[in-house]
This record gives structure tokens, C-alpha cells and sequence, in this order.
């Protein structure tokens, strides 16, 4: 007996159409939702600086969320002698900065900022970050 029913057929292979789509739909997703920055009104090269680099040179005491203070490998009333003395010394531009976790109560960043002036340290820039 002869058979005339049509071979069997192989299976499709699964297209990646789908899948390409998923992508350029996250792709768009993500150019769309990020936050880009303006460009400059004008193109500035800076100047070439000799010597230390500037963000390596500028004092900073750093405050943690239990009160903890870190200057550098110091730590604790050391880190804040360091600190004040470092700082003091410096003579730059630019004021020293306190780096207060949000976490850390208002009363020990005051606090912690009262001792800096009575070490003779007038002015301290205290980093935030803009909402």
C-alpha cells in the first residue's frame, strides 16, 4: 500500500521577533524615563593644575549615623583634632567639609560643628545632595 498523506512537517523554529520588540520597547523606556543633563552654553577646556590633585587635597570629616566621626584612618575625637588642624593649616579657598550621614541627629552635627569652631575653624561647608 502506498501512503499519500504529506510528510510529516518539522517544527517551527520560535521567532525572535517578540523578543526584539521587548527590547526596543525597554530601550525607549529607559531614554525616555532618565534624566539628562543640559548641555553647557558654551565649550570650556579647564586648565591644567600642577601639584596635588584638588578633591584629593580638600579636607573632609566624615559623620556617620550613630555619631561616629572618621577623618581620613582616623577615628573618633583624633579624626576631629586632625580634621581641624588639617583644615586650619590648608589656608585653600574652598571650606573644609562635613560629609553627615542623613541619618545622624541634628544635635550631634551641631555639636560636632561647635567643636570645629572652637578648634578655630570659621567656616565648614556641610555636603548635601540636591533633591
Amino acid at each position: 500500500m502506498i501512503d499519500l498523506s504529506p510528510p510529516p512537517r518539522k517544527p517551527r523554529a520560535e521567532s525572535i521577533v517578540p523578543m526584539i520588540n521587548v527590547v526596543f520597547l525597554l530601550l525607549i523606556f529607559f531614554l525616555m524615563t532618565s534624566e539628562l543633563s543640559p548641555p553647557e552654553p558654551i565649550e570650556v577646556t579647564p586648565p591644567n593644575a600642577k601639584g596635588e590633585d584638588a578633591e584629593a587635597a580638600q579636607a573632609v570629616l566624615f559623620l556617620g549615623p550613630e555619631g561616629d566621626l572618621a577623618f581620613r584612618e582616623l577615628t573618633g575625637p583624633a579624626a576631629l583634632a586632625a580634621f581641624a588642624a588639617e583644615a586650619g593649616a590648608a589656608g585653600t579657598q574652598q571650606a573644609p567639609r562635613l560629609r553627615a550621614d542623613a541619618k545622624a541627629p541634628a544635635t550631634q552635627v551641631a555639636a560636632v560643628l561647635r567643636d570645629l569652631a572652637a578648634a578655630g575653624l570659621s567656616s565648614v561647608a556641610l555636603v548635601a545632595v540636591p533633591r
